[in-house]
């Protein structure tokens, strides 16, 4: 597990040193891009505050709509870099690695969360997608014993979720430095 971690944040930093390289971007792109990560930021620290990891199963918050908002940030923040950075390409790209790496991640969890928490689980998982949130959200039925947690900001900074917030005001920072031509890479 560990090892695929590590395969997928090093694809993630050599797609987006070679992103940045390619990326050509444009005031109308930039808006557009900022707010898909903005949404992508919201919902991932919106989670990070409601997730007490490996101790309790997280039902909600973001996690009463899908059962893996931080990944649906993730490919927010990833698909607004995209758009951003007014390369298409980059988000078929994204749409691939994301279906390899996290679909397996998810995957894996499921498992692990279905031993830990048993009909609990069971029940949020029939209850909730994986992925693309339901429009209304779930409620544990009595009788489970499962707790729900208030957005906490001591939870999103044991989370470290400010550490996905800086990465993303970095990366924009880099594409407006492009953009405005401060910031010139040779073309490939």
């Amino acid at each position: 597990m560990a090892a695929a971690r590590s395969f997928r944040l090093s694809m993630a930093w050599v797609l987006g040193i070679a992103f940045l390289w390619l990326a050509r971007p444009v005031a109308e792109s930039m808006w557009i891009g900022g707010a898909i990560v903005l949404a992508g930021l919201a919902i991932r620290g919106w989670a990070a505050g409601v997730l007490e990891k490996d101790r309790e199963l997280a039902v909600s918050g973001p996690y009463a709509f899908t059962r893996n908002p931080l990944y649906l940030g993730s490919f927010l923040l990833g698909m607004g870099a995209a758009v951003a950075g007014a390369r298409p390409v980059f988000g078929v790209i994204l749409l691939g690695y994301f279906a390899l790496a996290y679909g397996a991640v998810m995957a894996r969890e499921q498992v692990r969360l279905q031993a830990r928490f048993r009909d609990a689980y069971r029940d949020y998982r029939d209850s909730v997608p994986g992925f693309l949130p339901r429009l209304s959200p779930y409620r544990p039925p009595p009788g489970l014993g499962i707790e729900t947690s208030d957005f906490a900001l001591a939870r999103y900074m044991r989370n470290r979720e400010y550490e996905a917030a800086l990465g993303a005001v970095g990366g924009m920072i880099l594409l407006v430095l492009k953009a405005t031509g401060v910031l010139r890479l040779p073309l490939p």
